[in-house]
């Protein structure tokens, strides 16, 4: 994987701003925003960057970000990290490890909450997929994101198994 990978989402969503009128009744204007997400490879993410967007994220919730030589080890073994970038801003990241053709386990996928339901989590995943096209793309979903996934497209399995520690092999 040597090129760099640059593609440009142009994202509309709507800004629902609720005002407080006389009489007790709620107002909701909206309006309609356009961002231009950025997508690339990226081989040297920094550790701040990729925290902030776990935690902005809730992933989190089951990463070590408490931990940066931790976080510094999975940015060195992650072998295929796209980035989503809002203005420069990290606001999504997929990091994977990878041979590129036969399997894919997307290990991290974060989107800053801030910036979910707007497709940059599946236009992530599209963008692993395209750069390890023969690969099977392999995901353990975060608890809260079980039902999306089939909602783009991914298949569940049954057959994955867990093993946190060696003590428990018997």
């Amino acid at each position: 994987m040597g090129g760099v990978l640059h593609v440009y989402k142009k994202l509309e969503f709507k800004i629902t701003k609720e005002i407080e009128p006389r009489f007790g009744k709620l107002l909701v204007f909206k309006k309609r925003l356009k961002l231009m997400i950025k997508y690339q490879i990226e081989k040297e993410l920094s550790i701040g960057e990729f925290t902030e967007v776990l935690i902005n994220s809730t992933l989190g919730e089951r990463r070590p970000v408490s931990e940066p030589d931790r976080i510094a080890k999975m940015l060195e073994h992650g072998n295929l990290i796209i980035t989503a970038r809002h203005n420069e801003k990290l606001v999504g990241v997929a990091r994977s490890l990878t041979d590129f053709l036969y399997c894919t386990y997307l290990s991290d996928l974060a989107i800053d909450e801030k910036y979910q339901k707007q497709g940059i989590g599946k236009e992530l995943i599209r963008q692993t997929k395209l750069a390890s096209p023969k690969a099977k793309l392999i995901l353990l979903s975060a608890p809260k994101a079980v039902h999306y996934y089939p909602k783009i497209g991914l298949k569940q399995w049954e057959q994955c198994y867990v093993l946190d520690h060696v003590e428990d092999l018997k």
